[in-house]
């Protein structure tokens, strides 16, 4: 017999941090999607629209259970609001440091199939969906107990914050559902306050449209100017919203090597250090000690990672290297065009004109959306 405390056991055995169990039926949430996509709060994501969306049963007929599984990612380095501003630098978003996490999440829930289909033998039904289907896994995430939905509409947890990938598995098994956890945001408005763009129009809801994670990863053509200064040092993904969180200050830490900043080897021409816009030196980032250059003004050998890259070095990678370093990385999602147009905006908001003949190449290639975002970052440090 498969029940609903097996389950949970085996989905923490093969390594998730947390387990649950959702009903598989029509849920409020699910009811007000088609209203905010409606609104055009989703932009240019038409996938969203696949009525599949609705319910999972139009997935499998059979459907009686959701099985939630999270996993935390959290590495321990410093949140984005803590890390002084370099004008050498960009930011990529957290979960997107290691390795692609589709894989990782997959892999385990995979693991977990296996289980069940040995325990529960003939009939057994499972489909697994880790964004890569039509399934709201945040929405049956809550339901399953996985945490409540915070006000920035992540899903929020008292232990694991909300620095956590999701994954589901569809099945006809008929599980009793988990426990929904209640609000624990309070009259909490950090998150909504913290945003940038103020992509957060309401509590619990979120226009994509103005959002840093869609501009700089969704989004596929030009980035709306009244955004670009607010994208800061942003070149992939946003956590500010998650950062500024009381729940993510002392949230559960990962030490799964998949998870850390992934490092690469790397040739720089090095410089000494500048002052930004700011007003903040660059040698006072934090950073390791062995990933700053030796020899100033030489090129020399130097070890980057994802977390706080250089920018030049990103706008340097050309579309082979840009594969060859993102190879089973989550950014590759945004595309080389995409990772490309995200740092020259990137560049332009740094007020550092050694970017000057970097940007002046791409403003004169044959690329239109690359070259016009080079031609708004020379006029940004024109103005500076």
């Amino acid at each position: 017999m498969v029940t609903a405390a097996w389950v949970i056991e085996q989905g923490r055995a093969v390594g998730f941090d947390k387990v649950g169990i959702a009903p598989a039926a029509a849920v409020p949430e699910l009811e007000f999607f088609p209203q905010w996509l409606e609104q055009g709060y989703g932009g240019e994501m038409d996938y969203l629209r696949q009525l599949r969306r609705r319910d999972v049963r139009e997935l499998l007929a059979e459907a009686r259970s959701v099985i939630c599984c999270a996993l935390g990612y959290d590495s321990g380095s410093p949140r984005s609001t803590e890390v002084p501003y370099d004008v050498e630098r960009g930011w990529i978003s957290r979960y997107a440091w290691g390795d692609d996490y589709h894989e990782i999440i997959a892999e385990k829930l995979e693991a977990l199939r296996a289980r069940l289909a040995e325990r529960a033998g003939v009939g057994f039904q499972a489909k697994l969906y880790v964004d890569t289907g039509p399934v709201l896994e945040r929405v049956y995430g809550r339901y399953a107990g996985l945490g409540w939905q915070a006000k920035n509409t992540c899903l929020l947890d008292a232990e694991l914050g909300s620095f956590f990938f999701l994954g589901v598995l569809v099945t006809n098994l008929e599980l009793e559902p988990s426990e929904p956890l209640a609000d624990g945001c309070g009259s909490c408005t950090l998150c909504i306050e913290a945003c940038p763009t103020e992509a957060i129009v309401a509590p619990y809801v979120l226009d994509a449209r103005r959002c840093l994670s869609y501009l700089t990863i969704e989004l596929r053509g030009t980035i709306p100017e009244e955004f670009r200064p607010a994208l800061g040092r942003h070149v992939f993904g946003c956590d500010i919203c998650q950062d500024v969180c009381p729940y993510n200050r002392r949230s559960w830490v990962s030490d799964l090597p998949v998870f850390q900043p992934r490092p690469v080897e790397t040739k720089l021409e090095t410089r000494n250090s500048k002052l930004g816009k700011r007003g903040e030196k660059s040698e006072n980032r934090k950073e390791k000690t062995e990933n700053r250059d030796t020899e100033h003004g030489s090129r020399v050998a130097n070890r980057e990672s994802l977390f706080h890259p250089r920018l030049d070095w990103l706008a340097s990678l050309g579309e082979e290297g840009y594969r060859r370093v993102f190879e089973k990385s989550a950014v590759r999602r945004a595309k080389w065009r995409g990772l490309v147009r995200n740092t020259l905006v990137a560049m332009g908001n740094s007020g550092n004109a050694r970017f000057r003949p970097l940007l002046e190449k791409f403003a004169a290639g044959d690329d239109p959306l690359l070259a016009e975002h080079a031609r708004w970052a020379l006029q940004q440090l024109e103005a500076q």
